[in-house]
C-alpha cells in the first residue's frame, strides 16, 4: 500500500513537471515569434523598419495574459496550500516557472509596440529628404576612402574629425531612446554650447492685506538658484576592413549606429542611475535619494523616501504608500522604473480585495502596470535588498533633465591597426535631476 502511494505520488509529481515544461515551451514559441524580427531602436524613425502586422501584435498580447491568467491561478493555489501547511516545491518552482515566462512575454510587447509606433512615423515610409546632401556625400566618401573636399570644411570639429552628418547623428540619437530608456522617459535637452544652466525659482514672494488708503509697504523678492548641467564625453572605436567599407551594399550610417549604440547606451545608462559626476558624467538620479552623494546638491532638496513595509522584501502596502506619497498634481504622468527581477516580486502582490498590483499590457501600445500606472523595465536598476532602493516613481519627464550636446563627431583612423579602419566616435552628454518634488524612492527596510 505504502509503494502504491509513493507511485501516486512521482506519477503525479512527473505529470505537473510536464505541464510546467509543455507550458513553456508553448510561451517561449510566442515570444520567439514575436521578438523574431528586429526593433528599430527609436521613436523618431529615419527609416523606420516594416510595422508588425495587427495579429502578430494581438497574438502576443493574448498570450501575456493568458500566461498571467494561469500565473494567478497557480500562484493562489500556491498561497492556500501554504495556509493550509502543505506547501508543495514543485507547485512553488511552476508558478516561479510562469512569472518568468510573462516577464519575457511583456518585454516582446514592448519591442512590439516600438517597431509598430516607428512605422506610423512617417506614414510607415522611410528615406525623407536629406538635411544636406553635399556634405553628406563627402563624408560617407571620407568615411569610405578617407577622401577630404572642401564640402567637409562646414563639418570639422574643433577637437578633430569630422561631424557626422544630420541624419546619421540623429539615427545614433534614436536608436539610444530605447537602448538606454532613461531617454525615452526622461527630459532631453539639446544645446551647442559648453554647458546648459537653469535657474530655479525659490519663491519668496510675500503678499498681504491692506484696506481703501492703508500705505503699501514693500513685499519679499523671489530668489533663484542656478543648476548647471555639464555634458561630459563618451566615445565608442569600431573598427571595419578597407573592403567592408568599399562594399557598396553596406548601410554605412546604420552600421556605424549599430557599433556605437551599444556602448554609447552602456555608459550612458550607468551615468543616468548611478553617475556620481566624475570626469564631468553625468549625475545619476540614485544619487539625489535622500542619503545620496548628490543629496544636497539641488536647491529643492532631495528625492524622499518611503519604507517597503518589510525587512529585505517589498509589501503591496509600500507600493500604495509610494503612490500617494507623490504628490496628486504630479501623479498624470507618472510611472515605476524598476529592473525584471524586482518586477517579479511585485507581480505576487495584491491589494485588500485580493487583486494583483501588477496587470499586463491588454492592448498594443499599451505597458504593463503597477497601482495603474505604467511600469518602465530599467536593468541598471538595484535589486531588492535590505537598504536597497530599487523602485523608483514619478513623473521623470518633470523630474531628471538629460543634456546633448549636439553633434557626433567621429575620427577616421586608418593607420594605428592596419589592416582595420578604425572610426573613434564620440559624443557628448550630461545629466542630473531637474525637480525633486515631483519623485519618489522606494527605500527597503534594513531592519
Amino acid at each position: 500500500m505504502k509503494k502504491s502511494r509513493i507511485a501516486i505520488a512521482a506519477v503525479a509529481a512527473l505529470a505537473c513537471m510536464a505541464v510546467v515544461s509543455a507550458q513553456a515551451s508553448a510561451l517561449q514559441v510566442v515570444a520567439d515569434h514575436a521578438a523574431a524580427k528586429p526593433v528599430p531602436r527609436g521613436l523618431i524613425a529615419v527609416r523606420a523598419d516594416t510595422p508588425p502586422g495587427p495579429g502578430e501584435v494581438k497574438a502576443a498580447v493574448e498570450a501575456l495574459n493568458k500566461a498571467f491568467a494561469d500565473f494567478k491561478a497557480e500562484h493562489t493555489k500556491q498561497l492556500e496550500d501554504v495556509k493550509k501547511g502543505n506547501a508543495d516545491a514543485l507547485q512553488a518552482l511552476k508558478v516561479d516557472r510562469i512569472n518568468s515566462d510573462i516577464g519575457t512575454l511583456q518585454k516582446s510587447v514592448d519591442d512590439l509596440n516600438v517597431k509598430l509606433a516607428a512605422g506610423q512615423m512617417n506614414g510607415g515610409a522611410g528615406g525623407g529628404r536629406i538635411a544636406d546632401a553635399e556634405y553628406t556625400e563627402s563624408f560617407r566618401a571620407h568615411f569610405t576612402r578617407g577622401d577630404v573636399n572642401a564640402a567637409l570644411n562646414k563639418g570639422v570639429a574643433t577637437e578633430g574629425g569630422y561631424l557626422a552628418p544630420v541624419e546619421w547623428d540623429r539615427t545614433i540619437t534614436d536608436r539610444l531612446v530605447q537602448v538606454s530608456p532613461m531617454r525615452g522617459i526622461c527630459s532631453v535637452q539639446k544645446i551647442g554650447t559648453a554647458g546648459y544652466t537653469k535657474l530655479f525659482n525659490n519663491r519668496g514672494t510675500t503678499s498681504g492685506w491692506v484696506g481703501e488708503t492703508t500705505a503699501r509697504t514693500q513685499t519679499n523678492t523671489p530668489s533663484f538658484s542656478p543648476l548647471t548641467y555639464k555634458p561630459g564625453e563618451i566615445y565608442a572605436n569600431p573598427a571595419a576592413t578597407q573592403q567592408m567599407l568599399d562594399d557598396s551594399e553596406v548601410d554605412l550610417e546604420a552600421w556605424l549606429a549599430g557599433e556605437v549604440e551599444m556602448e554609447f547606451a552602456y555608459q550612458e545608462g550607468l551615468a543616468f542611475l548611478a553617475g556620481t559626476g566624475a570626469n564631468d558624467r553625468p549625475n545619476g538620479i540614485l544619487t539625489y535619494v535622500t542619503g545620496g552623494a548628490n543629496a544636497a546638491a539641488h536647491p529643492w532638496g532631495d528625492i524622499k523616501t518611503v519604507g517597503s513595509g518589510a525587512v529585505g522584501a517589498v509589501t503591496a502596502d509600500a507600493v500604495l504608500d509610494l503612490i500617494y506619497a507623490l504628490p496628486g498634481e504630479y501623479t498624470a504622468d507618472a510611472r515605476f522604473v524598476m529592473n525584471r527581477s524586482s518586477q517579479g516580486s511585485v507581480r505576487k502582490l495584491k491589494d485588500g480585495q485580493g487583486n494583483y498590483l501588477w496587470q499586463p499590457s491588454y492592448v498594443a501600445g499599451q505597458p504593463a502596470t503597477l497601482g495603474g500606472y505604467p511600469v518602465t523595465d530599467m536593468a541598471g536598476m538595484p535589486n531588492i535588498a535590505a537598504s536597497a532602493k530599487p523602485i523608483l516613481f514619478g513623473d521623470f519627464k518633470r523630474g531628471y533633465q538629460i543634456v546633448d550636446r549636439a553633434g557626433v563627431r567621429v575620427l577616421r583612423d586608418p593607420y594605428t591597426n592596419k589592416p582595420y579602419v578604425h572610426f573613434y566616435t564620440t559624443k557628448r552628454v550630461g545629466g542630473g535631476l531637474l525637480n525633486p518634488d515631483v519623485l519618489k524612492a522606494l527605500n527597503v527596510n534594513a531592519s
